[in-house]
């Protein structure tokens, strides 16, 4: 047994989950077999990663709405790619899918509130599943998404693909080297201008109109609503996927408690009125605050601090820092800064310096690759790892309990706003193996 297949088996083994015999679950060892649940714009920019692969072919496709699904179609023949089947028709159309012999692995893109039920029954058909953020909605949710894990033996991934930023790995690959010492604090969030998401008027897409539910397009017929109801970080896997790798939570490490904090909300009636005078859609009581602070401590001592800031006017930021006992990066001002190797005694260093120095092993390699793939390239690097861990039968390198970790958040944020900012335990969904666990992200250059 070579050394990778060694830390994948081990980890598999910590984690408490059945390695299924070879066979098992797929057809054909050398093509994994995707099915989609969800091809929405973010489903379409996974399809988009699948067709460039040889090892990859898409079987099917589920959506509830033609438009996506002509969409699809659009993309298969481009490709010069045989189309997939079609199921549709109701929300439990995907279950006629996972009845399917011939699919190895799921993509889940569908909104929120359906990823629960839609990961769960997937695991249960013996699907490998590969799930866009937001694993539940509830903490009750997220327990369910382990014990289905844990009982059927099938790995759950949330496709969080900031981690695999290329700067935010470089970062990794400098922590993990010692370069900023020992750990103490962290920042991350979610910081980005999404008033044109929220709101399009149903013809055009983004940048028009102030309409969400059934008379807008897109991620404004269902996302929207979230920010109507809960007053919480609806969104943190964006901060909390990365930051949890620097301080290897779940991996010797565990979140411990936190407390969540909401501004009042402004931003959203104020960008309807700008747009609509006197609609009445400025007039909705949004519950969701404009900025929402979360801290969170740890085992070993660090804290973490995420913010949610979508609703207000302001350039795009994921705001990480990362400051240990020898230095600091911080990507808002591109800066490093490493006790006595920087430049100039307490002045900053562009991040560029130490990021070529220390580019991830992953991107030193796999950079052509994941060249013009979406986000910058990241989603390459999320998709690519997916895969490749279907293709080995092995472990996600964002396991389950990573995911639930970095998304369990909203529901604790959300009880600690409503109970006038009291802080709440965070449970230990590993029950007591992170003490022991190994993590196997971002590793090597195994493209994993």
């Amino acid at each position: 047994m070579d050394r990778r297949d060694f830390i994948k088996q081990s980890a598999l083994a910590t984690a408490g989950l059945t390695i299924l015999p070879a066979g098992s679950l797929f057809a054909d060892t050398t093509k994994v077999r995707l099915g989609y649940i969800g091809v929405g714009l973010r489903g379409r920019n996974h399809i988009q990663e699948g067709l460039l692969r040889d090892d990859v072919e898409i079987v099917a496709i589920c959506d509830t709405q033609e438009s996506s699904l002509q969409y699809c179609r659009e993309q298969f023949k481009k490709a010069g790619k045989k189309l997939p089947a079609e199921y549709t028709g109701g929300l439990d159309a995907y279950k006629k899918l996972l009845d399917r012999k011939d699919i190895d692995a799921v993509i889940i893109a569908t909104p929120w509130q359906f990823h629960h039920s839609q990961a769960i029954d997937a695991m249960k058909a013996g699907k490998y599943v590969g799930c866009e953020v937001v694993a539940g909605l509830s903490v009750d949710d997220h327990w369910d998404i382990v014990k289905t894990s844990e009982h059927t033996g099938i790995p759950y991934m949330t496709l969080e693909n900031v981690c695999y930023r290329r700067d935010v790995l470089a970062a990794l690959n400098m922590v993990r080297k010692g370069l900023f010492g020992e750990i103490i604090h962290l920042q991350g969030g979610y910081q980005h201008n999404l008033r044109d998401v929220l709101f399009n008027d149903g013809k055009h897409f983004y940048g028009h109109g102030v309409e969400f539910g059934q008379n807008a397009l897109s991620e404004a017929q269902w996302r929207t609503q979230f920010n109507i109801d809960r007053n919480a970080d609806i969104y943190p896997t964006h901060g909390a996927g990365p930051l949890m790798h620097y301080a290897n939570i779940n991996y010797g490490n565990r979140f411990t408690n936190l407390v969540s904090f909401s501004s009042k909300s402004r931003g959203l009636n104020t960008y309807i009125e700008e747009k609509s005078p006197g609609h009445p859609n400025a007039k909705i009581n949004f519950k969701n605050g404009d900025v929402t602070t979360t801290l969170i401590n740890c085992a070993n001592g660090e804290t973490i601090m995420l913010s949610h800031d979508c609703h207000l006017p302001r350039p795009y930021s994921l705001g990480f820092r990362v400051q240990g006992t020898e230095g600091i990066w911080m990507d808002l001002n591109e800066s490093v800064y490493i006790n006595y190797k920087s430049q100039k005694e307490d002045e900053w260093d562009p991040s560029k310096k130490w990021f070529e120095q220390y580019d991830h092993p992953l991107w030193a390699k796999y950079a052509d690759k994941a060249s013009g793939a979406g986000h910058g390239g990241m989603d390459y690097f999320v998709f690519n790892a997916f895969v490749e861990a279907v293709k080995k039968k092995g472990p996600t390198p964002i396991d389950v309990y990573d995911s639930v970790t970095m998304s369990v958040i909203t529901p604790l944020s959300e009880k600690s706003i409503a109970t006038g900012n009291q802080p709440q335990e965070f449970p230990d969904f590993t029950q007591g193996k992170w003490k022991d666990r190994k993590t196997t992200f971002a590793l090597d250059d195994s493209g994993l």
